[in-house]
Parts: structure tokens; C-alpha cells; sequence
């Protein structure tokens, strides 16, 4: 009797920024860190199943829309628990401690949300495949420009 791997759910291997199409495979070189350069360095293909991170030249330029989607989402969330928790009133400065509050939040996160935004900006493009072994990955040599990568 063959034992088969359960895979990660979409959005678990989505948040632990996973490979799309195997689930397993990481995308980023590095650990989460303040260094903008290691935080964004992701391999050039899965080390599981081979499927490459970098579709076409500039790729990744919609993720500037779902890291803004991210971020109001979080930021309304904080408004809810500081209303629910603290409240808010016209008739101190509450709202404009939150809003300090909210940037800092934010700007801690910055480097895990850029990572966040590239996972679910890839995951959208490439389906999960659970028998990834069987199937190779789809060719996107034809494009890449080697001499536009990383040209932003």
C-alpha cells in the first residue's frame, strides 16, 4: 500500500510563501528579514518540482496592488479591534493614536507583506498540480529577456 503526502491547503501554502504548483518547495531564498536585497531574493525555480518563480520580465509588478489590498484589509481590521477595544471619539485624540499605531504596525510587517503579496500574485497564475511528478513544468524561456531580469 502506497502512502500518499498530504498536501498543504491554498492559502497555508500561500501564507508560508510555498511553491504554487507542489505546495512543498519554498520561493524565497532566505528567512523573513529587514535587509530588503535577502528578503526579496526567491530561487529562480522550486527546489521540489522545478516550476520557475519568474513567469515573464516584470511579473511581479502587480504585487504593489495586492500588498495595497493587504494592507487596508489589515488596517481596517486594527480600526475594528482599536474601536472594539480602546473605542473612538470626536472628543479625543484616540483616532490619531491609532493611526500611529496602524503605521507602525504596518511598516513592521512591510517586510513579510511584499513576501505575502508576491506568494498570492504567483499563486494566481500558476495552479496547484497534485501530480506535479507526472507533469513538467510549463516552458517560459521563450518570455524571458536575461537582459531585463531583475530590471526594476
Amino acid at each position: 500500500m502506497s502512502e500518499k503526502k498530504v498536501s498543504r491547503g491554498y492559502f497555508t501554502s500561500t501564507l508560508t510563501c510555498r511553491c504554487p504548483r507542489c505546495r512543498d518547495g519554498k520561493l524565497f531564498q532566505h528567512p523573513v528579514s529587514i535587509s530588503f536585497k535577502k528578503n526579496m531574493m526567491m530561487n529562480k525555480t522550486c527546489t521540489i518540482c522545478g516550476q520557475p518563480s519568474e513567469i515573464e520580465v516584470g511579473f511581479y509588478y502587480g504585487t504593489s496592488y495586492v500588498s495595497y489590498g493587504i494592507t487596508v484589509g489589515l488596517s481596517l481590521l486594527s480600526l475594528a479591534v482599536w474601536a472594539l477595544t480602546i473605542g473612538l471619539s470626536t472628543e479625543d485624540n484616540r483616532f490619531f493614536i491609532w493611526m500611529g499605531v496602524n503605521a507602525v504596525l504596518l511598516i513592521v510587517l512591510q517586510p513579510w507583506l511584499m513576501r505575502l503579496s508576491r506568494s498570492f500574485w504567483i499563486s494566481w497564475f500558476v495552479k496547484y498540480d497534485p501530480d506535479w511528478k507526472e507533469h513538467q513544468p510549463i516552458d517560459v524561456s521563450e518570455r524571458m529577456n536575461a537582459d531585463q531580469a531583475n530590471n526594476w
